[in-house]
């Protein structure tokens, strides 16, 4: 953890973890690139469409995305383990200015065919394996330990602020009556590319220097060792695969031109509202918990909230009005938050130090199978069935996931305060048992 003086704060206080000038500064980055980030997939998913006009190529764009972090999971860990994270963060970014400038460029001559953006999305991707574990493990450099908790939350919060604005902006930016050559996708491209420039110059001004943490040299053993350990601790994997399927199943991101377009009749616009909807469901609770923390019953809240998530998914694919939409998607952000908190400290607090970034790697593996692969999911089987049995179905096997789990992983179901005490105490309690069945 970082080796910062304590806080006359109580523990728990609302926005503690702001008292480490690193900690501001990595999230005021981090709010800008992903609004960036967030306005330039609305873009390309809408550009996607209007070449296509196909649900299975905008599945597409999600499975290019997650390729690289299937292709560079053990890689990516062991960078973020064996180097300085916040240089290696540094060098993703610096790849990203050169993808979206692409993206730019590719918006500035009028492109016509998708091959060329599925190119630039799987450097995008790659740049996000190796990004994505040494993000998640910097967190910790950045904050006292007794305040991490508190950090994970404000950066869900922080996340989710983005992710309200970024689709809105992104949406408004599309239809700007700007310039033929800079107007619609161009137009978010360039934006993209200033919150990514920006985001570069932040990262160097930081003082933590993490150096490494991992001083063994590559091996199969190193390279494998967050995957062993993911395995082997059950609380992790339950956590993590649960999200992963729930979500895989669940997710409706990559279909929501369709539904903006087809079922609930409206424009790019429509579009950012609904791709902003989630978020502003998830920022309302993420900011509920930074003054209301989760103290107890965290993994059973966790099995509860995904529930949740698959109902509210059922509810959105069945909607034909905007506002009933809206409001379903509203709730799917808010339940979704609770379990990204919770499988976020988790993922942390039951991890040591010198494995977070292979850990990571593999968190971050399962995640974009739940989001990128997921897009894919939805855009073949929206393919198959359309899109509103897709979205319906899908919410469906989330809620048949949810039950499984609370049988499979019972230290999931029996977690209670995010403490590395607590979770700890968990694990011993689940070996203590398994020993005695055999």
């Amino acid at each position: 953890m970082a080796d910062q003086p304590p806080s006359t704060q109580p523990l728990g206080s609302g926005a503690v973890a702001f008292l480490s000038r690193d900690f501001r500064l990595y999230q005021l980055a981090r709010v800008l690139v992903i609004i960036g980030a967030e306005a330039q997939t609305l873009a390309i998913a809408w550009l996607v469409y209007q070449i296509t006009n196909s649900a299975l190529y905008l599945g597409y764009t999600g499975l290019t995305l997650f390729l690289p972090g299937l292709l560079f999971v053990l890689p990516a860990g062991h960078v973020s383990d064996r180097f300085d994270r916040r240089q290696v963060i540094i060098v993703c970014y610096t790849l990203q200015i050169f993808c979206t400038l692409t993206l730019f460029f590719f918006a500035w001559h009028g492109l016509h065919r998708v091959w060329p953006i599925y190119t630039v999305l799987f450097l995008i991707g790659t740049g996000r394996a190796f990004s994505g574990p040494a993000s998640s493990a910097l967190i910790p450099h950045l904050v006292p330990k007794e305040h991490f908790v508190n950090a994970v939350t404000w950066g869900a919060t922080m996340f989710q602020i983005a992710n309200v604005v970024g689709p809105s902006l992104g949406g408004i930016l599309y239809t700007l009556p700007l310039h033929h050559r800079i107007a619609g996708a161009a137009a978010v491209f360039l934006f993209t590319l200033v919150t990514l420039v920006v985001f570069v110059a932040l990262m160097f001004s930081l003082r933590v220097r993490p150096g490494r943490m991992e001083h063994r040299a590559v091996s199969r053993e190193v390279l494998l060792a967050g995957l062993r350990y993911v395995w082997k601790t059950q609380l992790l994997l339950g956590s993590i695969s649960l999200d992963m399927f729930a979500v895989l199943l669940g997710g409706a991101t990559a279909l929501m031109p369709i539904f903006a377009k087809e079922v609930l009749h409206t424009g790019p616009r429509g579009l950012g509202l609904l791709r902003a909807a989630p978020a502003v469901g998830a920022l309302t609770v993420s900011m509920w918990l930074t003054w209301k923390p989760i103290q107890r019953r965290a993994g059973a809240r966790m099995l509860f909230c995904v529930g949740i998530f698959g109902a509210a998914t059922i509810v959105f694919g069945a909607s034909r009005n905007l506002w009933l939409s809206l409001a379903a998607l509203f709730v799917v952000g808010a339940s979704d938050m609770v379990s990204v908190v919770i499988r976020s400290s988790i993922l942390q607090l039951a991890t040591p130090p010198e494995m977070r970034g292979r850990v990571s790697a593999v968190n971050s593996l399962f995640i974009g199978a739940s989001n990128e692969l997921g897009e894919f999911e939805s855009g073949l089987t929206a393919s198959w069935w359309g899109a509103v049995r897709a979205v319906i179905y899908g919410g469906i096997g989330s809620l048949a996931i949810t039950g499984l789990w609370s049988v499979f992983f019972p230290s999931l179901r029996q977690a209670n305060q995010l403490t590395a005490e607590s979770l700890l105490q968990v694990e011993q309690e689940e070996a203590a048992q398994q020993v005695r069945q055999l």
